[in-house]
C-alpha cells in the first residue's frame, strides 16, 4: 500500500511513557482508522486491511477501545431479533 509521510510535533514528555515514532505511528494510525470507521466512511473490512490484522482483530480493537461495532436503529435491531427468531424456529423443527 502507497503511503504519505509528514510532520508532526509532539511532548517530549511521551517518551518517559515508552512511547517512540514506531509506536506513536502505530496508535495515530490506529485512531485514524477507527475514526473513520465510526464516521462511517468505511467498512470494518477496510479498516482491517488498513491495520493489517483481520477483521475480527479489528472488532476486537474496537471492543478493547470501548468503541460500538453495532450501531442498529430501533427499527434494525427488530428486525434482527424478528430474524433470530425465524432461525430459532426453522432450526427447532
Amino acid at each position: 500500500m502507497a503511503e504519505f509521510g509528514f510532520r508532526v510535533s509532539l511532548p517530549n514528555a511521551l517518551l518517559k511513557y515508552g512511547y517512540n515514532q514506531k509506536k506513536i505511528q502505530q496508535k495515530l494510525l490506529e485512531w485514524t482508522v477507527v475514526a473513520l470507521f465510526n464516521e462511517g466512511q468505511i467498512s470494518s473490512g477496510k479498516a482491517a486491511r488498513f491495520l493489517n490484522i483481520s477483521r475480527i482483530e479489528f472488532l476486537d480493537l474496537l471492543r478493547e477501545r470501548g468503541y460500538a461495532y453495532v450501531d442498529y436503529s430501533p427499527e434494525e435491531m427488530e428486525e434482527e431479533f424478528k430474524s433470530v427468531k425465524a432461525l430459532r424456529t426453522k432450526k427447532s423443527r
